[in-house]
């Protein structure tokens, strides 16, 4: 504890005459820090903007790794339909060029119109691979999530000093790290791959041309296949870091949390109030009941139980108003403005207001108790 006594200029001294700085330890406890992990609401609300982690680089790996896997298998296909082809403009040439140096424009867009569907059908199965690979890459980290938000313009973004805190984030130095991991194992495969094959490239020109096409086409998936697999673990460490970088950035500080309660199950202060009015207007038309009831049964302090019956109506005796202590003192109050008599019964009155809730009927164990109560406040007017 200090003690310190202000002079004319408001400066604190203490009793040796020094100076005493109050400091603010709030201050240097940056009092917004988000240390709170996100809520299933915020979440959902960055999944509508499309903020999720996901890892573009998974997408890219298998895609790639796919894409030479159907070039393993299916080269010798697509070789095969490129000689076909290759034969056939070659089988089609004197159709659509003359000896004197025309040519049929029609026969020549026929043929064109061939070759091209031709390899549509060829390329196809590298298409298809690969959309179903992205789409498959994407559904099995985000689940389903169609949204346009991210392709809006964020004028925001635009901010040049916002720009050069992206540009040295934690994020872009990630990035850096992860390009030049990618080009340093792909250069790396590359040389020891080369390496390997070194008397295979020699040899290829004492071998035929379609051999030597098969041998570097071999040597170009197999390349390629390890440069995917490698990637693919650059890819899992990506998923990682973005997972661990979104519930960073999705955490929210004690205020926010508290905020998004308020917002979802209202002001626990406007919520109280509401409560008591809603308490204040149910006792208020209990109170006006009271002098519609047939008895007051009491502890005789700390319960008061009104009851009504109506021998035309069917029913068992309604309870119409119930209390305790002060609320009990009032209604016997009011029943005593009112000329409605009042009974003592403790274990009656304890019985009643512990388990009959106002307008319900008694149960059926009270009915002789009730009835011998009512018989005697029946007696007592002459009922």
């Amino acid at each position: 504890m200090k003690t310190c006594i202000k002079d004319e200029n408001m400066l604190e001294f203490n009793k040796n005459n020094k100076l005493c700085l109050e400091l603010n330890l709030q201050f240097f406890a940056g009092g917004d820090d988000k240390t709170e992990p996100a809520t299933p609401k915020k979440l959902q609300d960055a999944r509508k903007e499309g903020q999720v982690a996901k890892s573009r680089e998974i997408g890219m790996g298998l895609s790639l790794l796919g894409l030479f896997l159907v070039l393993k298998f299916y080269i010798g296909t697509m070789g095969e339909k490129f000689m076909e082809d290759f034969h056939l403009v070659y089988e089609k040439i004197p159709e659509f060029v003359g000896t004197e140096g025309t040519y049929d424009a029609s026969a020549f867009c026929g043929i064109l119109l061939e070759c091209t569907l031709d390899m549509v059908v060829i390329v196809a199965p590298f298409f298809i691979v690969g959309c179903l690979i992205a789409f498959v890459a994407d559904v099995s980290q985000v689940k389903w999530l169609v949204t346009m938000k991210p392709l809006q313009p964020k004028f925001n973004k635009m901010d040049p000093i916002k720009g050069m805190k992206r540009i040295v984030s934690p994020q872009s130095i990630f990035e850096l790290l992860k390009a030049i991991m990618k080009v340093g194992f792909i250069t790396y495969l590359a040389i020891v791959t080369v390496k390997d094959k070194l008397r295979l490239i020699y040899s290829l020109y004492d071998i035929s041309l379609n051999t030597a096409l098969a041998a570097i086409g071999d040597v170009v998936i197999d390349l390629g296949i390890k440069v995917s697999m490698w990637y693919m673990i650059i890819a899992a460490i990506d998923f990682i870091y973005q997972k661990f970088k979104f519930q960073k950035d999705m955490k929210m500080s004690k205020q926010e949390v508290k905020d998004e309660y308020k917002n979802a199950e209202g002001d626990p202060k406007v919520k109280s109030q509401q409560k008591q009015r809603m308490r204040q207007a149910s006792q208020r038309r209990m109170m006006q009941s009271i002098p519609t009831a047939d008895v007051v049964i009491t502890n005789p302090t700390h319960f008061a139980v009104a009851l009504k019956y109506d021998a035309d109506s069917g029913k068992a005796p309604v309870v119409v108003a119930k209390g305790e202590d002060f609320l009990a003192k009032r209604i016997k109050e009011i029943a005593k403005e009112n000329k409605v008599e009042i009974v003592e019964n403790k274990p009656l009155a304890r019985m009643l207001y512990h388990n009959v809730e106002i307008g319900e009927e008694i149960p059926p164990e009270l009915y002789q108790a009730v009835a011998e109560v009512l018989a005697f406040v029946y007696g007592l007017k002459n009922k």
